[in-house]
């Protein structure tokens, strides 16, 4: 089973993909397939941006052909119009995994971080650390926005249990 992970962003969106073998998700049963952003330049039009990430998510998704996806849940803190250009791209996301029939999971940042770590409020390095330990990796993925969809994907499949 491949699980690709989605940290939605307009400037920066992460990606990760991990694959399961067998029934066994305990840690360093989930292999590292594939990980990184997509990244748009700050100055153009968010419709171009937009296209940019609808063009690179069909590439991420014919290259690593994944079988479900599991995405962060958007959550609004202080900057609603951060938080709105975010939901488009996060629309956009969506579209394209719909359009490829693949079958998609939400989970809020909090389910994240308690999924990973067993506690609701971990920070950053807590979660990347999590991360690389489950992945059984030597070094943090790079960068945080691509280790944040390492453990979207992760969180799906520990919350499966396939």
């Amino acid at each position: 089973m491949r699980i690709l992970g989605i940290d939605p962003g307009t400037g920066i969106c992460g990606f990760g993909v991990i694959e399961l073998k067998g029934s066994d998700t305990l840690r360093g049963a989930a292999k590292m397939i594939d990980n990184g952003v997509i990244s748009t330049p700050p100055n153009t039009p968010l419709a171009e941006r937009l296209e940019d990430i609808y063009n690179s998510m069909h590439e991420i998704i014919n290259l690593n052909k994944p079988d479900v996806v599991s995405i962060e849940k958007l959550f609004f803190t202080k900057n609603i119009t951060t938080g709105i250009s975010v939901a488009e791209a996060r629309g956009v996301v969506i579209l394209v995994c719909k359009q490829h029939n693949l079958p998609i999971f939400e989970y809020t940042p909090n389910e994240i971080k308690k999924t990973m770590t067993g506690y609701g409020s971990a920070d950053k390095k807590q979660m990347q650390e999590m991360v690389r330990l489950h992945l059984n990796l030597k070094e943090i993925p790079k960068p945080d926005d691509a280790a944040d969809a390492l453990a979207a994907a992760i969180t799906h499949s520990l919350m499966n249990r396939f």
